[in-house]
């Protein structure tokens, strides 16, 4: 009993020490404009690094913190964000590090990557190991973390497709999770992630801070079959593959090749990827749509709904290529708004509610923003 006695104290005692520590860590009125792809001037009232998985469980199990900061921004790379204003409360900065392989058979891999981590560097590292399944995702910016929030994809995949369970702080309950596939409620561009909600301030807050992914992955190359339907991806493959037969390399650097040539650079011109969701509709919709649109590029989807090329509606708006101010639309490619630098989130923001307007005048469908707006 004794030796139980002075592990708890023990236990204690360093939980003391991870917390002050944590506390000691935080910054004040952090400029963050370089955590932000879009490149808008905003600033952290506080601002916390999360280097690991202790520093999360530390800074809820402060009370001093509890009480001011439980009002809390989740920052990954910033490239899925729209900042509009500063941001009270605190900044908590998802930046872990780590891939460990968990288990393995003949035929599949299962593999726990930290948040932190660079989801293209995620995606090459599969590549180059013969883990099979992400690349169709390969060169979209952001990290690991980010990527079952938003269920992101590409070229016909969906990262829910590869991911076995997600590790996350459940700040309802104050412990740690293991969410399966399942229990993650994907859906197009949705999840959990958006749906689990805390009212803090006044303001709702997402629920779940997530900390890792663990992926379940192709390893046998003989059951993997190229998914190439969408845009020129099979045209590029094909070419880049010459003699060979395609592999997964030949489809993520047709990919990548494909986005360099439509996307802009965010270090050099400041933008959040597709800032636009495809919207679905009803096979009705779209047969009425078809009637004065004949060329409309469309996708049927499994429930028997339809998607529609974002970027084609706004294009067809005549919102292509257009500036306004600071703010404006990419002249390669429809889907992407653009921060020329010295504007706002606002400005952005404005111009956003422009293009939906004006989509929605012209097809009578609404179309609405990717990333996150704060």
């Amino acid at each position: 009993m004794v030796e139980l006695y002075l592990i708890d104290i023990i236990r204690d005692h360093l939980n003391f020490i991870k917390v002050n520590m944590t506390l000691s860590s935080m910054q004040h009125n952090v400029d963050l404009t370089q955590y932000n792809t879009m490149g808008f001037t905003a600033h952290a009232v506080n601002y916390l690094a999360i280097d690991a998985d202790d520093d999360l469980a530390a800074f809820f199990q402060n009370n001093d913190l509890q009480q001011a900061h439980m009002d809390c921004f989740v920052l990954g790379g910033g490239s899925n964000l729209v900042l509009t204003r500063d941001v009270t409360g605190a900044v908590l900065h998802m930046r872990q590090r780590g891939i460990r392989i968990m288990d393995e058979s003949s035929s599949h891999i299962r593999v726990a990557v930290a948040a932190g981590e660079v989801w293209h560097h995620w995606v090459m590292h599969c590549i180059e190991r013969g883990w099979l399944g992400l690349e169709n995702l390969a060169l979209i910016p952001g990290s690991v973390g980010a990527c079952p929030v938003q269920n992101i994809g590409a070229y016909g995949v969906e990262v829910k497709d590869t991911i076995d369970h997600v590790k996350a702080w459940d700040r309802a309950q104050h412990v740690w999770v293991h969410l399966s596939n399942a229990e993650c409620g994907f859906a197009y561009r949705d999840s959990v992630f958006k749906k689990e909600w805390l009212i803090v301030s006044g303001q709702p807050q997402s629920r779940y801070i997530i900390t890792e992914v663990v992926f379940k992955l192709l390893k046998d190359a003989s059951q993997w079959r190229p998914k190439m339907a969408y845009g020129d991806v099979a045209a590029m493959a094909t070419s880049l593959a010459g003699s060979e037969s395609i592999q997964a390399k030949h489809v993520a650097q047709a990919i990548i090749a494909i986005r360099q040539s439509k996307l802009p650079d965010p270090a050099v011109l400041g933008n959040a990827g597709s800032f636009f969701k495809n919207p679905i509709v009803s096979v009705q919709q779209l047969e009425r749509l078809k009637a004065s649109f004949p060329t409309i590029p469309n996708y049927p989807q499994a429930d028997a709904s339809v998607k529609i090329a974002a970027g084609w509606l706004v294009e067809q708006a005549g919102y292509k290529g257009m500036r306004d101010g600071a703010v404006g639309v990419y002249e390669k490619q429809a889907l992407v708004l653009v921060h020329h630098g010295g504007g706002q989130g606002r400005d952005l923001m404005a111009l956003a509610q422009r293009i939906s307007d004006g989509v929605f005048a012209k097809f009578a469908v609404r179309i609405s923003p990717e990333p996150i707006v704060y």
